[in-house]
């Protein structure tokens, strides 16, 4: 039996086969696995191709320019979520016409925001010394300004065009994003296979490859989806209703403060590592966590079906199926911690054969990033039951707190112990998150939340 098989026998049985939510969450989580296991598989490709064609170096800087400029993501002031949400509670209800008010008003606010964000930080880029800022060596000759300005245009272009991956999402579809994201890996994966064989070292090159074919790939999509399955929701300007953006940005604007939070939880460790420890131990951090991430995207691609398919029942008051699936996601989270030792325990091999003796990794930092993605994967299934049912609100006052207690701590760790202790830095955090997350859930699922547990 192939391994998409037997995850699609052991999933469906957990559900009852009459329930077309469930049917949905099993196809989307088995079509995942084939296309995310390719992403991961391209990924670890790409690093050690990615570190010889340029310097491990410069590769740091990529990833903290990168860092740097996806921060611009977290400036659809909570539009994608709130879209997500409102557009699945809409097709719930068979509300069509509000449905693709949603749509096409959302695109037209995060073209505005886009825009404007591009407008701005074009001016403010030309007064910043980024070598300086990122620590970068004076030996190495990059103009880290133009690079950047590559980067932030072509986020700029994804911010707007990823809103199709919502509206996939929102409509329970969300393993046909995960394919298009493996197209543009592939693709991705040849061109610089073509380039490293014929052109010299060229950082400039590489990004402009690197943030320039998920765009087209994205485009190619958003017209393949928008005339065949997405027809209903297809944007147009005669649906754009600014009164809409309204009840979008009422639950958008906490997520929005939600994803602020998380800008600093989730990106600022490379810009903390680059100036406490130079680019190359940029490159370290990245490369364990590549790895590990083996661990948390597959539990991702379980998980992320739920989230939709949660704000439908709940819009239809099916507890029954809700409890069923929380207690699945727990059971399935302590499988893959248990998965997350098991790297753990052959991370130095696998290290060597990734890798070479080009980098080395720190057996602390290979133990705190174990830590990290088991604390991880625990909160983040919690976080996708209240998300999506919209109790965000607890949320919000824990990645805020979180949010201000990270830097310092990381830089106080840091210091003490290296890459490893901005590792700890998170996943102390995320153990606080964790059991308060799960407190929270166990009352909303057996209808005895009340106050700031039931907002």
């Amino acid at each position: 039996m192939s391994i998409a098989a037997l995850v699609k026998t052991r999933v469906s049985g957990l559900f009852t086969r009459q329930n077309d939510r469930s049917q949905k969450v099993v196809r989307n989580i088995v079509l995942s696995f084939g296309a995310k296991g390719g992403n991961i598989l391209i990924g670890l490709i790409l690093v050690p191709m990615l570190i010889n064609y340029i310097t491990p170096v410069q590769y740091g800087i990529w990833l903290t320019v990168s860092s740097i400029v996806a921060w611009m993501n977290f400036f659809d002031i909570g539009m994608g979520n709130g879209l997500r949400n409102k557009l699945a509670n809409a097709v719930a209800m068979d509300q069509y016409d509000e449905a693709r008010k949603y749509v096409s008003t959302t695109y037209a606010v995060l073209a505005i925001v886009s825009v404007s964000v591009f407008l701005v930080f074009s001016f403010i880029n030309r007064f910043i010394d980024w070598n300086s800022l990122l620590n970068i060596p004076a030996s190495l000759e990059v103009d880290l300004s133009v690079i950047i300005m590559i980067v932030l245009a072509s986020f700029c272009l994804q911010f707007v065009i990823q809103t199709v991956g919502i509206v996939l999402t929102a409509t329970h579809q969300p393993a046909k994003i995960a394919v298009v994201t493996f197209f543009s890996q592939l693709l991705i994966l040849f061109i610089v296979f073509f380039i490293k064989r014929f052109f010299a070292p060229d950082l400039k090159l590489l990004v402009i490859f690197l943030t320039g074919v998920p765009i087209v790939v994205m485009l190619a999509a958003s017209v393949y989806f928008y005339r065949g399955r997405l027809a209903p929701f297809m944007p147009s300007f005669k649906n754009i209703d600014f009164s809409c953006a309204k009840p979008l940005l009422t639950l958008g604007g906490t997520f929005f403060l939600i994803q602020m939070g998380a800008l600093v939880l989730f990106q600022t460790d490379n810009i903390i590592i680059t100036r406490l420890l130079g680019p190359e131990s940029v490159t370290n951090f990245n490369i364990a966590f590549k790895l590990f991430s083996i661990i948390t995207m597959g539990f991702t691609i379980i998980v992320t079906p739920f989230w939709s398919a949660f704000t439908d029942a709940y819009a239809k008051n099916d507890f029954a199926w809700i409890r069923k699936s929380v207690k699945w996601i727990r059971t399935t989270c302590l499988a893959f911690s248990l998965a997350a030792v098991v790297l753990w325990q052959l991370a130095p091999w696998i290290y060597k054969a990734w890798v070479g003796d080009a980098i080395t990794i720190a057996p602390s930092l290979t133990f705190s990033m174990m830590l990290y993605t088991i604390v991880f994967m625990w909160q983040t299934g919690h976080v996708f039951l209240l998300n999506g049912i919209g109790k965000i609100k607890l949320q919000l006052l824990l990645v805020v707190l979180s949010a201000l207690l990270n830097i310092p701590l990381a830089v106080v760790l840091g210091k003490m112990f290296g890459v490893a202790g901005i590792t700890i830095a998170s996943t102390t955090l995320f153990v606080v998150m964790g059991i308060i997350f799960y407190m929270q859930t166990e009352k909303i699922i057996n209808r005895n939340a009340s106050g700031i547990w039931n907002k």
